[in-house]
């Protein structure tokens, strides 16, 4: 996939697209691109989508906090696996929600990115204020010269997939189920960072994860087995989140790592956390051995369960419906 953040490097092409956020490219986007490649391989021309660095509503409201699936980085990943040849990096600006449907067309689809065929989402509605509906859409890409085709509704059949579906599995710590959805396991990266050195002293020592991203979403309290990726290698993890109410340290909320079968300095290093099983909610013991009883289950139910399951690739290194009320896109 090449990754198009200057447009003039389209001149001369013709594209098949489909555009949207992508919020943690889902089952639901990538029934939508597997018909965008199809559309594109019939037409004999290369496919692309067209997506925005940022969320369109924290561009137009500064107050709005985003709960992000992905990183604009991961985002651009996870459409790298999708197989598609473009993806076109569109900033959304103020002027931009200004368009109509009809003035997005033909200056930015048509002159600016020389679309030849939109794919357009199922129930999905762009321009100013969304007056405009499929019907408009294809008259004004054919004043253009420009197909405009309506995509197949994901759901018939199937279970329905949203962005905010898999929000609330994340929250409520369902994590298989989110990764189900997502079509891979739930990542948090971050950087190791100082903690209060507890975990050592109980036989647990962890690493405190600060993530790179602030608006991701964080799992729901409780403990979960993770595949730790570290220093390029992949070790098995007993991840917390939560407040350590045995340990009376407060409301702030903690995410933190034991790292199995590993021991070192890796302050300051770069981590990464995929999310595979949830192995229990938070508890306030009545002393610390009773505790750290409970440390030496869980580690055991984390190796039996990260032993027992497939193991998921390894991050690179190198798709959210957005609300309606967003005056410009409704995907």
């Amino acid at each position: 996939m090449i990754v198009i953040r200057d447009t003039n490097l389209l001149k001369g092409k013709r594209l098949v697209t489909t555009i949207g956020f992508f919020e943690g490219v889902h089952l639901g986007h990538r029934f939508l691109i597997n018909e965008l490649k199809e559309v594109a391989k019939t037409k004999g021309l290369p496919s692309a989508v067209i997506t925005f660095p940022e969320h369109p509503r924290a561009v137009l409201h500064s107050d709005y906090q985003p709960k992000l699936l992905n990183s604009f980085e991961e985002k651009l990943e996870q459409l790298a696996t999708t197989g598609i040849d473009y993806c076109i990096v569109l900033d959304f600006t103020v002027e931009l929600s200004r368009l109509t449907a009809q003035e997005f067309i033909s200056s930015i689809l048509a002159e600016k990115l020389h679309v030849a065929a939109l794919l357009i989402g199922y129930d999905h509605r762009f321009g100013h204020d969304r007056k405009d509906g499929f019907e408009q859409y294809v008259i004004y890409g054919a004043v253009c010269g420009m197909e405009v085709i309506k995509a197949s509704p994901y759901d018939e059949g199937r279970t329905a997939v949203s962005s905010s579906e898999i929000r609330k599995l994340l929250t409520d710590g369902d994590v298989e189920d989110a990764a189900r959805l997502l079509t891979y396991p739930y990542q948090l990266r971050g950087t190791i960072v100082n903690g209060y050195k507890v975990g050592r002293k109980l036989g647990f020592p962890t690493a405190n994860i600060q993530v790179d991203e602030p608006f991701k979403i964080v799992p729901g309290i409780g403990v979960y087995a993770v595949w730790v990726y570290l220093k390029g290698e992949k070790y098995k993890g007993m991840l917390y989140i939560g407040d350590r109410p045995t340990l009376q340290n407060g409301d702030n909320i903690t995410l933190e790592v034991n790292i199995l079968d590993f021991s070192g300095d890796i302050y300051n290093n770069e981590i990464t956390v995929a999310f595979i099983y949830y192995v229990r909610g938070d508890v306030k013991f009545n002393s610390l051995e009773e505790l750290i009883e409970q440390l030496g289950h869980d580690r055991e139910t984390v190796d039996r369960l990260l032993t027992e399951c497939n193991t998921p690739p390894a991050p690179s290194q190198e798709g959210k419906e957005i609300p309606s009320d967003i005056p410009f896109f409704r995907l």
